[in-house]
């Protein structure tokens, strides 16, 4: 174990100490510290995202906290320390890659990567396809992973048309629905939509991050053309300035 590791796991334990402690440390718990595990994971991929090498550095040490926080606990509860996470993937990782630490070798092909995580599943105890599939995920990512599961076992549209339909009688069932059941029809278009995507290939987080960027571009661009006083306008002025930014871009 390296020095700095060794450190961070004796400033954790320090701050934990339940007599000498941090009180705010101390009185963490697994389920309050989970929401600081996905927003640190996000900042990760921010700084990715913004080509910042040393925030990245920082934001992975943020990450790193996260895991050495969760490990203490479990520690503290007589289940597991760091270094049983460090072996576990360790573990993982040899048995994901048999061609390169076994003797199998080949290469590594997407069936093959699915093949050993469906037989990591069924060792676990797995008895359905859609076990396994982080409750904890974004909607939109969790909807396409559930879909990718259900195709591996034949259960999807065999073209664009069968999804594309679906999601036309989607938004007619929201139109129609009453107050009680507006909710799930809405989800149940989201939920088609996100498969009309997929059957072109294309990741649906990945394609409404982009919405959002290209939208939140345009809307600052909106505000800038209307000097301070966008909100203020009427909509037909304001749609005429959404136009006049769309035109702009065209023309860069």
């Amino acid at each position: 174990m390296s020095d700095q590791i060794a450190r961070l796991l004796s400033i954790m334990a320090r701050l934990r100490d339940p007599d000498d402690g941090c009180e705010w440390d101390v009185a963490q718990t697994f389920e309050t510290i989970a929401p600081y595990t996905i927003e640190e994971a996000y900042e990760v991929a921010d700084a990715i995202e913004r080509g910042d090498m040393a925030d990245l550095r920082g934001e992975l040490g943020d990450l790193l906290l996260q895991v050495v926080f969760h490990a203490r606990m479990a520690e503290e509860a007589g289940h597991f320390a760091f270094n049983d996470v460090a072996h576990a993937i360790s573990d993982k990782m040899e048995a994901r890659h048999p061609h390169i630490f076994g003797d199998e070798g080949g290469v590594m092909d997407g069936k093959r990567w699915e093949d050993i995580k469906a037989a990591e599943r069924a060792q676990s105890g797995s008895t359905s396809t859609m076990d396994g599939v982080a409750r904890a995920l974004p909607a939109l990512l969790r909807a396409e992973k559930l879909q990718k599961r259900a195709a591996r076992d034949g259960f999807d549209w065999p073209d664009h048309q069968g999804p594309a339909t679906k999601v036309a009688e989607e938004v007619q069932e929201l139109r129609e629905a009453d107050d009680a059941h507006r909710a799930e029809e809405a989800g149940d278009l989201l939920f088609a939509a996100v498969n009309l995507v997929r059957s072109y290939g294309i990741g649906a987080e990945d394609a409404l991050k982009a919405a959002n960027a290209k939208f939140e571009r345009r809307y600052r661009a909106m505000e800038d053309l209307a000097g301070g006083g966008f909100a203020q306008r009427d909509l037909d002025a304001q749609e005429a300035l959404w136009q006049q930014v769309k035109r702009q871009e065209r023309n860069v």
